[in-house]
């Protein structure tokens, strides 16, 4: 397909601009390679994963009525794991040293996954922000809200957990 080669080349020209990039991939939403430049990483597990997290940030954003999932950033000791939106049915996710200079990262990300996305015909546009909704629930309902309860009969404490001087 020459949509994939194009997307792979997307890849090797968005590693040659970030030197602290050790990995890219493409996939489809449903964890589907679609072109990587993995070296010492499974793609087809990544790839997996990639869908996974994503579909976690897509609940996360609609629980919190943050709106559509655009990018997600995972820190670990070693590095960072970037994922980002590229169009409705793909995602662009960047294995990145830990020095990598994290505002460069997300610049040459989103750029990039809005270049795939127009690769493969389906651009991410950037629509006008929608008027403030309720946050959609799931047919379990809504999650619940914890509330601290105020105890009448508790004398309020100090930081250190002392009843002040009366």
């Amino acid at each position: 397909m020459a949509a994939q080669a194009e997307v792979l080349d997307e890849l090797h020209r968005l590693l040659a601009r970030l030197p602290q990039l050790t990995g890219a991939l493409a996939a489809s939403v449903d964890g589907l390679v679609l072109a990587q430049e993995t070296r010492g990483v499974e793609p087809e597990g990544l790839a997996a994963l990639t869908a996974a997290a994503q579909g976690i940030a897509l609940r996360f954003a609609d629980v919190t009525g943050q709106g559509d999932f655009r990018e997600l950033l995972v820190r670990s000791a070693h590095g960072y794991v970037a994922t980002y939106r590229a169009g409705p049915s793909a995602v662009l996710t960047l294995l990145a040293e830990g020095r990598v200079n994290v505002g460069r990262l997300h610049l040459e990300g989103r750029r990039s996954g809005q270049r795939i996305s127009e690769l493969l015909g389906s651009a991410v546009h950037q629509p006008a922000p929608a008027p403030q909704q309720a946050p959609a629930t799931t047919t379990g309902g809504a999650l619940p809200v914890r509330t601290p309860s105020a105890r009448a009969d508790r004398a309020p404490r100090s930081a250190n957990g002392e009843a002040p001087n009366q």
